[in-house]
């Protein structure tokens, strides 16, 4: 049996996940983190004048990844209750002798692990943004399609008033925009870790800002003001920015999932041989949705955690740390796969304006009735209006009874109640919102 080459081929994880951004969260990929933050730690420790130069570069010659063993290195970290220990005591034996008192000099394994997963962030974000840009480029290219394009807006489940499905794009858009640029700014403010045992970087001497400066210079990182060991805000605006992505790719997902149901078939999801199901052959289910669906689900959980584990004990957590490990990962996971799903269902939608228009009749004018009262309330006033239109829906045929009402005819032409009737006339500021929309993605985009 061939075995799985990445956790994007697995049974289940493959189906909330994408493949690109897995690579860069998998143990090989945050075990090389990991050696980079201690390579990163001899060099900024030299460019302090610390150590000699060929002694960091001893160290960072021995930090590559396939030199180890992560599953070994897993064992081994339940002495320690993290993999840094471990880590460092192989690496300590594999550079030579005059090097090994520096390797890991005047760090403490949360800044390493620290720094480790905040370049996992950085480097999976990478995959991650361009999934995302994709689903943004595509919510645009509906909205801009399907500007005036009208359809039925929904509220608590039922039919009320017109809308375009240009302005239902554009609310994706700017939740997808939005998230992207949030998501962005996380990424760009993560900060590398570095404060030694206690957060005092004791043990550079009067070095100590020097090195993590140098540190974080390494790594590519920000360089913090102090020491973050148990101030988790950035761990929280990461977690923040990753639930408002899955929310806003949620909230696509399931808006698609109800206009691809039969009863309405205002749009249906594209893609050669998807949607398929193993006991009816006529089903072609909309696959993305239920699986971004799925994730966005999965989400508020992981950054409950996340927040839960935020407030911790003195100068190093005693558990709420170790908790934030997997549910981080967790959620770029969830959050690079829904992107990517978001991004394949936009841009494969087929949209059906005449099954728009036809469920926009289906009513006979009743999702009018306000555009109806409110010609009415200037001669009858507000409630009076209302009352009446209210009455007028309860009959057979919404526009005879209107005609057929003393008050309407005193008030209303014929074409009048027909003008209050037609959708493209009740559709306010719409196109004008759309327009909005795209020029503020737009500059966005640059």
């Amino acid at each position: 049996m061939k075995p799985s080459s990445s956790p994007s081929e697995s049974l289940l994880r493959g189906l909330s996940g994408a493949v690109d951004v897995d690579a860069e969260l998998d143990d090989s990929h945050l075990l090389q983190a990991l050696l980079d933050a201690e390579a990163a730690l001899a060099r900024a420790g030299a460019d302090a004048g610390l150590l000699p130069g060929p002694v960091a570069d001893e160290i960072a010659r021995h930090c590559h990844a396939d030199r180890y063993d992560p599953a070994a290195l897993g064992t081994a970290a339940d002495a320690a209750g993290n993999p840094v220990v471990p880590l460092v005591r192989e690496l300590t034996a594999a550079v030579a002798p005059p090097a090994r008192p520096w390797v890991h000099h005047g760090a403490t394994s949360q800044d390493i692990l620290d720094s480790a997963l905040a370049l996992v962030v950085t480097r999976a974000a990478g995959p991650l943004l361009r999934h995302l840009d994709a689903a943004t480029d595509a919510a645009a290219g509906l909205t801009r399609a399907h500007r005036d394009t009208v359809m039925v807006a929904r509220t608590l489940g039922q039919q009320a008033a017109p809308t375009t499905f240009g302005l239902k794009a554009a609310g994706w858009l700017l939740g997808l925009h939005d998230a992207r640029t949030r998501l962005a700014q996380a990424r760009t403010a993560l900060p590398a870790q570095l404060g030694g045992a206690v957060g005092t970087l004791a043990g550079y001497g009067p070095s100590g800002l020097v090195v993590a400066d140098r540190f974080a210079a390494h790594l590519g990182l920000a360089a913090g003001p102090l020491p973050w060991h148990t101030r988790r805000q950035p761990v929280l605006d990461l977690a923040a920015a990753l639930g408002g992505l899955l929310a806003a790719a949620g909230k696509v997902a399931l808006d698609v999932g109800l206009l691809a149901q039969t009863e309405v078939g205002e749009v249906a999801e594209g893609g050669p041989g998807r949607g398929g199901s193993s006991a009816m052959p006529h089903k072609r289910n909309p696959v993305d949705s239920v699986l971004v669906t799925a994730a966005a689900r999965r989400g508020p959980g992981l950054v409950g955690t996340l927040f839960a584990a935020a407030g911790q004990e003195h100068e190093r957590a005693t558990g709420g740390w170790h908790a934030e490990w997997e549910p981080l990962l967790d959620l770029l996971h969830l959050a690079g796969g829904a992107a990517a799903r978001t991004a394949r269902m936009l841009g494969n939608l087929r949209v059906h304006p005449q099954r728009m228009r036809a469920n926009l009749d289906a009513t006979g004018g009743l999702l009018l009735a306000e555009a109806v009262a409110t010609r009415l309330a200037p001669a009858l006033g507000r409630a009076a209006a209302h009352d009446l239109v209210a009455r007028a829906a309860t009959a057979a045929s919404f526009r005879d009874a209107l005609l057929a009402d003393p008050d309407v005819r005193a008030h209303l032409s014929v074409a009048d109640v027909d003008a209050a009737l037609d959708p493209a006339g009740w559709l306010g500021s719409a196109a004008t919102l759309v327009d909005r929309a795209l020029e503020t993605y737009e500059r966005g985009t640059g």
